[in-house]
Formats: structure tokens, sequence, C-alpha cells
């Protein structure tokens, strides 16, 4: 699971029925730096790519959440769904103290 923060959302021109129920997002995932700082929000965007994330849990912009890649990100489909990340995490708080 990779952490990042939701900067928007995509709107489709038509319905796929395996994502009835959920929405996608485009997140900035967080670097090595962000969590240098003491896991302090970053200024501006990531330095890696933005990604697109199907969520069906209610993550918004400005939310920080985990998100899962890979083969994992189609587990919770009945069918075989193309998708390559999915939210699996609102995240509320982030604790770490990098040591110096």
């Amino acid at each position: 699971m990779r952490l990042g923060q939701v900067i928007g959302r995509v709107t489709l021109s038509q319905s796929v029925p395996a994502y009835e129920g959920g929405r996608f997002l485009i997140v900035s995932p967080f670097d090595r730096e962000h969590f240098q700082q003491g896991g302090q929000p970053p200024e501006g965007l990531s330095k890696q790519p933005s990604l697109v994330v199907y969520d069906d849990i209610g993550g918004g912009v400005g939310d920080t959440i985990g998100f899962i890649e890979g083969a994992e990100a189609a587990a919770p489909f009945e069918n075989p769904t193309p998708v390559d990340a999915i939210n699996a995490a609102l995240v509320d708080e982030i604790f770490y103290k990098p040591k110096k």
C-alpha cells in the first residue's frame, strides 16, 4: 500500500457496470521527501507522476488515502475488471518522526 493525496476527480462520459457505485480520483503519491518533512503536507505536487485510482469508500479532493496497485487492485471485484489502482483506506493522520 502506498499513500497519496487526492488532487482531483475524473468524470466519465459513459458508465461501465463494473464500476457502478464508485468513482475515479486523481492522486499525487507521496514520495520520500514528504516523509522526511515529518509527514507534513508537501508543497505542491509530488515529483512522481499522478495516477488514477478507483474509489468506492468516499475519498475526496484534499484527502490522504492509502491505495493498492497491480493485480491486488482487481481483487474486490466479482468479475475480472481492468483497474490499476484502488483506494483501500482513508487516512486521518500520519505519525512519523524521521531520524536526523
